[in-house]
């Protein structure tokens, strides 16, 4: 169920430029190739889903200082057995990373990353992470779960200086998409 909807938000999703439309075409011969594609099992890559989680005025992002990384990134991570979508898996994980309630997804992916993982159970493996933006409709007090050391909220066009580029891209393509709402 978790594939064939991976599948079909993949096969929906009108990538915005040539590198996106690259990795959108990677991802899907991936899961052609590999039953298994969704699982973190799966080597040398897999899928993942994460959210870059915005507050209500959209002018800010929930970032984690990742345990593992150690860098501010986005929330999100390993698709799990009761994901039954991919947009639900990233929501899932927003909600857990966070702690807040009352989130809501966009219904396509605002972005695709493909990136090595050098550390952690899954180092030597590739995430192909399915990016979504998130959006905070309650409040905006976080709690920091296991897999932080920190969260903290940025300005959307004010991110820490040494947060990595896909970040950065994921952070504009939000505030252009937000722009137009």
């Amino acid at each position: 169920m978790l594939l064939g909807n991976a599948v079909e938000v993949l096969e929906g999703w009108s990538a915005p430029d040539a590198e996106q439309e690259e990795l959108r075409a990677h991802y899907l011969r991936h899961l052609a190739a590999h039953a298994d594609g969704m699982w973190r099992s799966c080597r040398p890559e897999h899928v993942t889903a994460s959210a870059l989680l915005v507050d209500g005025a959209g002018k800010n992002t929930l970032l984690t200082l990742h345990k593992t990384v150690g860098r501010w990134l986005q929330l999100g991570g390993h698709c799990e057995p009761g994901d039954t979508t991919l947009p639900g898996a990233a929501l899932r994980e927003a909600a857990e990373e966070s702690g807040l309630s009352g989130l809501t997804i966009g219904r396509e992916p605002l972005q695709l990353s493909r990136h090595l993982l050098l550390g952690g159970g899954c180092a030597g493996a590739y995430h192909l992470d399915v990016q979504f933006l998130v959006t905070a409709t309650a409040g905006t007090e976080y709690v920091v779960s296991e897999e932080s050391h920190d969260l903290a909220w940025f300005p959307l066009d004010g991110l820490p200086v040494d947060t990595d580029i896909s970040v950065q891209e994921l952070a504009a393509r939000a505030r252009h998409q937000l722009s137009r709402a």
